[in-house]
């Protein structure tokens, strides 16, 4: 696929200073238009060493307004970055809405780098690509608009512009020994990236093999690119808007998961008391084991309103070393979260090695009060099974442990601990006027939590289904179901 970037296009100075002027102008204006849309652009420069990534990316900030533009550049993972899953450092920059972002290096470069260095296979390889198709496919549906550059140049080429680096005593140490073993393995990589790339040259985000032996030529070859992928996308969106989404509201099946569970079932207080302290005692223990074997532990709990997700993490927290968890209480999205994808405000605080964070709330949010309040999109709340599914897989991968608890109670107890919140002074605070409202989509949000469970409750995370009737039994079965796992984990 690289020979149509081999074929000796060249611009004149004459006819590269008469595009440039127009190009100039046209992508100012289109980048402002960006500004004031709902999108963000992400360009992904890729290509050959001695291509000119860096040096386009210089030409183009001087063409666009930089106070709109991020630039990244990805070297080895630092330590901070190597406690998280791979994509956590990609994610945590990604552009907010209205801004672009510039990734030299990006994503592909340590699959690509790894396996024409055989440190991967090809069903590794392979596996990596896929889980890119995923990122991307998920950023253009987020309303990214995901623009991928390959800057291509011959092997004689690389040759050449790297000895003319060395020579010079201005940009010798430009020149490093890791681009001379990329030179030599030339065609090794230009076998794995041709593969890489058909892989990955989808329909959301094509690559576009841009020609690079001549400066000229690549700099208005890739910035028409840009501008034509912005102005295509921009004018998509003004034809495809068709109002606000609109609340889905199923309906439950007469026999479904959370039905069949007994609800019945409780503790009596000393039972509870004789149970509690042993657990959490473990509990402790096993948390302060995270650091040494290099593991983290995410707690996700989900659940209808006064279910007892809060008594049931202050349980939690009460066994371990304030220095190690996190409690997220997770609301509605800010601002600055809703110009991003959904998934980027957990991305971003996933826990490091030897942490624990624990979600009151979690990213299922897009398929429960997203759906049935009609704040996400049929389209958007569909497709975030999968997306959830890819997301907790990754974690998996890497070696998070990551436990979810769906509480479960009756509508009947619901409204006995909601009365019971209001003739409480202190605890008033927990009950609002959205609580009283989404009781009557109990129907609902119960149709909604079970397609949830059926749909996510996947080998590597699944659901721990909690009877939350009386409390003193959901507490204990949650930190014997968080013992018993770590156990197995860390053991």
């Amino acid at each position: 696929m690289f020979e149509i970037a081999e074929i000796g296009n060249r611009l004149t100075k004459a006819a590269y200073k008469k595009s440039v002027e127009s190009l100039r102008t046209s992508l100012l204006e289109t980048q402002h238009e960006l500004a004031k849309s709902k999108l963000a652009l992400a360009v992904v420069i890729g290509g050959v060493e001695g291509s000119g990534k860096t040096e386009f990316v210089n030409r183009l900030l001087t063409w666009l307004d930089t106070r709109g533009v991020r630039t990244h550049a990805f070297w080895e993972p630092t330590d901070e970055e190597r406690q998280h899953p791979p994509f956590w450092r990609f994610w945590r920059v990604l552009p907010p809405t209205g801004h672009t972002g510039l990734f030299l290096s990006s994503w592909y470069t340590s699959p690509i780098v790894d396996r024409a260095f055989k440190r991967v296979d090809d069903a590794e390889l392979n596996e990596e690509l896929d889980r890119i198709i995923a990122f991307e496919r998920m950023l253009v549906q987020e309303r990214v608009i995901v623009v991928k550059l390959w800057l291509h140049i011959t092997k004689k080429e690389q040759g050449a512009r790297l000895k003319s680096l060395e020579k010079d005593p201005q940009t010798r140490w430009r020149v490093t020994a890791m681009d001379w073993k990329f030179h030599k393995r030339y065609d090794r990589f230009r076998k794995v990236c041709e593969r890489a790339l058909r892989k990955t040259s989808t329909a959301e985000a094509p690559w576009q093999v841009v020609e690079a032996t001549d400066r000229r030529f690549r700099d208005v070859t890739a910035g028409r690119v840009i501008l034509d992928a912005m102005a295509r996308r921009l004018a998509e969106t003004k034809q495809g808007s068709n109002g606000s989404p609109k609340p889905d509201r199923p309906k439950p099946k007469p026999n479904n998961v959370l039905r069949r569970l007994d609800l019945a079932r409780s503790l009596t207080e000393k039972q509870f008391d004789d149970e509690l302290e042993p657990l959490q005692e473990t509990l402790g223990r096993l948390a302060r084991k995270l650091r040494k074997k290099e593991r983290s532990l995410i707690l996700a709990f989900e659940g209808p309103d006064a279910a007892g997700k809060g008594g049931a993490i202050r349980r939690i927290t009460g066994a371990m070393d304030a220095r190690l968890y996190r409690v997220d209480p997770v609301s509605a999205p800010s601002d600055e979260e809703r110009s991003h994808p959904y998934l980027w405000r957990f991305w971003r605080e996933l826990p490091g090695v030897g942490r624990v964070t624990i979600y009151d709330r979690t990213w299922y949010g897009r398929v429960l009060v997203e759906r049935v309040e009609g704040f996400a999109r049929p389209e958007e709340w569909s497709r975030a099974f999968a997306e959830i599914n890819a997301f907790e897989e990754q974690l998996a991968d890497f070696g998070t442990i990551l436990l979810k608890f769906w509480i479960a109670i009756s509508p009947e107890e619901q409204l006995r601990r909601f009365k019971s919140r209001r003739a409480t002074p202190y605890k008033q605070y927990k009950i609002t006027e959205d609580d009283w409202r989404n009781r009557d989509k109990w129907n609902a949000y119960e149709a909604a939590a079970c397609e949830m469970i059926e749909r996510t409750s996947t080998e590597c995370a699944p659901w721990t289904l909690v009877e939350g009737e009386d409390k003193r039994w959901a507490r204990i079965k949650v930190l014997q179901t968080i013992v018993e796992r770590l156990d197995g984990e860390l053991s």
